[in-house]
């Protein structure tokens, strides 16, 4: 299962859904789709705005507040809630 912990200025993600075979997990590829296409859109926009680190799941620190960050921060959010409505067994999220 995915588990994701949602805090004021951090979003960890570990885990792996088991949805299917390794390559084959969709579950696993959409959240990765999600978190990088994500990470890299905020890069992008300001390069100090967050940090993010994938050697232990991924860990997203919100260093920036502003409201281009805080908007995609939130799509993320929403997408994953997405997600978890259509594959309950495979994915959690937790607001800390």
């Amino acid at each position: 299962m995915i588990k994701v912990n949602i805090k004021e200025k951090q979003i960890v993600i570990k885990g792996h859904a088991n949805y299917d075979e390794l390559g084959k997990d969709i579950v696993c590829a959409s959240v990765s789709s999600m978190v990088i296409t994500t990470v890299n859109a905020i890069l992008r926009i300001d390069n100090e705005a967050i940090k993010y680190s994938d050697t232990d799941g991924v860990i997203i620190d919100i260093i920036k507040d502003n409201e281009i960050v805080n908007k995609l921060i939130i799509n993320l959010i929403s997408l994953l809630e997405d997600l978890k409505k259509q594959y309950p067994k495979y994915i959690e999220i937790r607001r800390c």
